[in-house]
């Protein structure tokens, strides 16, 4: 999707719902041959030719997909061509027209501190600080790159994209907590600015405490835009141990967790949702984010004539596996710009 178009896709959503959303589930499929295996974040090389970006042919918009696939211990299965994916639209096989394997090119990150009242409350600002470090300590300078954004009512671009990951450490020192929370549109508008950076291995991570009090756009509106610009969500909730659901202290369960409405949109985009009321599990949570990033498989279809919401569903042929990857995009039949 062209970045003109992001933006006033953006605009509207402000003041209009947006189009409905179509989530699916990954449902594995045959299966296949190649051994999963378990990796870990390595340097990142020089980007190959063949990294995937949208591209026009004979006319025709590709739609990007970013696919992190995972075996059923929850590694990452590495070494997957092109035939062992399948992508479908409204349950149709669409053509792999465009593929790039998991080559550990350099990554795009956008994270969204959520500075509303309610993480000034408790530890949680200090909690998130420190979420951010653990990512910024997985980032490799100079070829990464990472921009720092924050919000309550407003989103504040407080550190603009760069290679120096330590560019960010004296703007996370002056972070300060207050105001109303407006989350549903603070990712929005971070993701329009995702959407303009010519990595293809791009992601958003917020760290917030799940709370949303003044958002005009629903995590459907947010789901939409997130899946349509195929920016994955992460979203880091720093809670207490008793907002923490499966926790021994925890005294709320998964429906009654104030992330429960987060893990809509993330699963939408292809992200997920971490819950954190320790340091390790932060510690965690930062180097399984930036492993997934490193070992995406890129893939692209072509966009549909129609004009409107089209639902994907991307698998592989071994029904044992889990992919991950954005639930749709919305088209034009006029000009047919989707990213």
């Amino acid at each position: 999707m062209q970045v003109r178009r992001a933006r006033l896709w953006v605009s509207r959503l402000v003041v209009a719902p947006l189009v409905g959303l179509s989530l699916t589930v990954p449902v594995p499929a045959q299966e296949a041959g190649q051994p999963p295996s378990t990796v870990a974040p390595q340097p990142p090389t020089a980007p190959p030719p063949e990294l995937l970006q949208p591209t026009f042919k004979t006319s025709v918009k590709l739609v990007s997909v970013a696919a992190v696939v995972r075996d059923g211990r929850g590694r990452i299965v590495r070494g997957l061509r092109k035939d062992d994916f399948q992508v479908l639209e409204f349950g149709a096989p669409r053509p792999i027209v465009n593929f790039a394997a998991d080559d550990e090119g350099p990554i795009s990150l956008a994270i969204l501190f959520d500075t509303s009242g309610s993480m000034q409350m408790t530890a949680n600002l200090a909690a998130g600080r420190e979420a951010v470090r653990h990512i910024l300590g997985w980032m490799q300078p100079r070829a990464d790159e990472v921009g720092l954004f924050s919000f309550d009512r407003d989103v504040r671009e407080d550190v603009q994209f760069t290679r120096d990951p330590d560019q960010l450490e004296p703007a996370l020192d002056r972070l300060h907590a207050g105001g109303s929370t407006s989350l549903y549109d603070a990712i929005a508008q971070t993701a329009n600015h995702l959407a303009t950076r010519p990595s293809p291995r791009r992601a958003m991570v917020v760290i917030t405490d799940g709370l949303d009090t003044s958002s005009v756009m629903t995590p459907n509106d947010v789901a939409s835009l997130a899946a349509e610009v195929d920016v994955p969500v992460y979203v880091i909730a720093v809670v207490s141990p008793i907002d923490h659901p499966g926790t021994q202290q925890s005294l709320v369960n998964e429906q009654q967790s104030p992330t429960a409405s987060l893990a809509l949109l993330s699963d939408a985009s292809g992200g997920k949702v971490v819950i954190s009321s320790a340091p390790a599990h932060a510690s965690a949570a930062a180097r399984e984010l930036i492993t997934e990033l490193r070992h995406q498989y890129l893939l692209a279809v072509e966009s549909s004539r129609g004009a409107g919401w089209f639902s994907l569903d991307v698998r592989t042929r071994n029904r044992s596996w889990n992919v991950r990857a954005r639930s749709g995009y919305l088209a034009s039949s006029s000009s047919r710009q989707v990213g």
